[in-house]
């Protein structure tokens, strides 16, 4: 393997090559994290939408597989948090991802473990407050990245950051796909990328056939990034759906809400005048209108409908831009080789 791609991120993470499976919920399970570790990458298992009983039961999964180093993404406000962070300690989980940073208290005690923790940033000014934090890894979302993401392109950010010289491995991340991605990013100065799409776009991914071809047939100028699903930017690919949510007004936002506000009730048992509660403490202590916040509490309903049940149209896809550039579905094991091929191959052309 050409020499470039041993990074100080292969050495923190003990995977092969420099690259990260990052977590997508409900795609990043144990089969999609098995079949990217095994192939070389380090995978990152999507907790963050997972009981504790559900994470336990992938954590498990996934030894059973591979004796390969993972990782587990969380949300430092789900419910059972604290279970969670507990069990990858003692199942000896490698890392540690997360968004929105959990307490301070919460980043000591898994480094005190012996994880690393792998914090996603969007903006430059976030990268130093997360080291301080503790961040042992730094993952740069620019603006092409699918789902949440910021308002800076991926890379004028990465650039933002390296030459902060915080001394932490710096990943990059939105709009990677291939060797050529993989490349161009080290020669810029970053230790890794950073995929989400180009994984789920694979053959192991459990993404419905359905759902996946509709990423297939995406175009590149038709992925928007819209604050209609739950009031922050996210890129997704424009579907009925979604064009539907972009052409309502605040009453109709409302009137959605609403109404997946009794599907959410209907699943999880909470009461009407609960979720509308929740909703509007929400709405007054941020600048997303009531109808923004019931949507925001059951979007994970709504992309469950086109990433588990299969109905594209009925949901809504998050993705990166660079969905609109893929046109097969290989397995993890091929992505990773055609990867490390063309980027041997235009790494040794930048040498010559």
């Amino acid at each position: 393997m050409h020499a470039a791609l041993n990074t100080p991120l292969n050495e923190a993470l003990g995977c092969k090559y420099p690259v990260i499976q990052t977590a997508m919920g409900w795609v990043s399970t144990s089969d999609l994290v098995s079949a990217s570790i095994e192939a070389g990458a380090f995978g990152f298992l999507a907790a963050a939408v997972m009981t504790p009983e559900e994470c336990e039961a992938e954590i498990k999964s996934i030894k059973s597989k591979s004796d390969r180093p993972f990782g587990v993404n969380i949300h430092a406000f789900q419910k059972g948090v604290d279970r969670i962070i507990d069990m990858c300690i003692d199942y000896d989980v490698a890392a540690l991802s997360y968004g929105r940073g959990p307490s301070s208290k919460i980043v000591d005690k898994v480094k005190a473990a012996g994880l690393k923790c792998v914090p996603t940033i969007g903006a430059a000014k976030h990268a130093p407050k997360a080291v301080k934090m503790g961040a042992d890894i730094l993952v740069c979302q620019g603006q092409e990245g699918g789902g949440h993401t910021g308002y800076t392109p991926t890379w004028l950010l990465l650039a933002q950051v390296l030459d902060q010289d915080l001394g932490v491995p710096v990943i990059a991340c939105g709009g990677f796909k291939d060797g050529r991605g993989l490349a161009s990013a080290l020669t810029f100065g970053a230790d890794g990328i950073a995929m989400g799409t180009r994984f789920m776009m694979t053959s192991d991914s459990p993404t419905p056939d359905a759902t996946k071809a509709k990423y297939l047939d995406s175009e590149v100028t038709k992925i928007p990034v819209s604050k209609k699903l739950d009031g922050m930017p996210q890129r997704m690919i424009l579907n009925p759906l979604l064009d539907d949510l972009e052409k309502s007004s605040k009453l109709g936002m409302l009137l959605r809400g609403f109404s997946n506000g009794m599907k959410y009730k209907s699943q999880t048992g909470m009461s009407m005048v609960e979720t509308v509660k929740a909703a509007w403490g929400m709405a007054s202590k941020t600048d997303m209108t009531l109808g923004q916040t019931m949507m925001a509490g059951n979007a994970p309903m709504i992309i469950q409908k086109a990433m588990v049940e299969g109905k594209p149209d009925e949901g809504v896809l998050p993705s990166g831009q660079v969905a609109g550039l893929i046109d097969d579905l290989p397995n993890c094991q091929e992505l990773l080789n055609s990867i490390i091929s063309e980027a041997e191959t235009r790494l040794k052309a930048v040498g010559a």
